[in-house]
């Protein structure tokens, strides 16, 4: 269970967010909402325990975040704006670094179904920007957690690619997974478990 208790934000002399109060369950998504400079990804960071912010807390299962430390850490998949790859390593070298117990067929079966089998050998510098999308994605697949923050995991991706993201989004919530994230796109077949949270209405 993530919990956000009356959090609050601020860049420099400006309040970005205030009274932020939300509860996400098992099987639970949220979509965070509001123009820009709102501070979206600001709380993403917040959630991720790399930006401390001005008031409140992040909670896991009743406890603050900052009190589990690697604990919290290890149940938490990140994808942010910078997909973290290696421009010179090839695009299974790339996913073969997520852990040290990794596998080369594991890597092989995620690269297959994120559509990025053929492009295996690859250098990561050479994929465009919604192949690089795919190969942020196989990351999160390789290395099982429990939360997903996602920071506009929809960009640069095609249709199909949009399919694909709304798809391991609900295998991951059928799981029992949890997911928060940012996209100013529509995520097919997920009506019924993404609820909005608008920071444009905390300011």
């Amino acid at each position: 269970m993530l919990e956000l208790r009356d959090l609050a934000a601020a860049r420099s002399n400006t309040v970005l967010f205030r009274r932020l109060n939300a509860l996400l369950h098992a099987g639970e998504a949220l979509r965070v909402a509001g123009p820009n400079g709102a501070g979206k990804t600001t709380l993403l960071r917040i959630l991720c325990g790399l930006t401390e912010p001005a008031r409140g807390a992040v909670c896991w299962d009743g406890t603050p975040i900052r009190e589990l430390g690697d604990d919290y850490r290890a149940r938490l998949g990140f994808l942010g704006h910078q997909e973290g790859h290696f421009g010179d390593l090839t695009a299974h070298e790339n996913l073969a670094l997520a852990g040290a117990t990794v596998t080369t067929s594991a890597v092989t079966a995620v690269l297959e179904r994120v559509g990025l089998a053929a492009l295996a050998s690859q250098p990561a510098r050479l994929l465009s920007q919604g192949q690089r999308r795919r190969l942020g994605l196989g990351r999160l697949l390789l290395r099982p957690t429990t939360l997903w923050v996602l920071d506009e995991p929809l960009t640069g991706l095609d249709r199909q690619g949009v399919d694909l993201v709304s798809h391991l989004l609900a295998e991951h919530l059928a799981g029992g997974g949890l997911a928060v994230l940012t996209t100013h796109q529509d995520l097919p077949g997920l009506d019924g478990v993404l609820r909005e949270l608008d920071l444009g209405a905390s300011a």
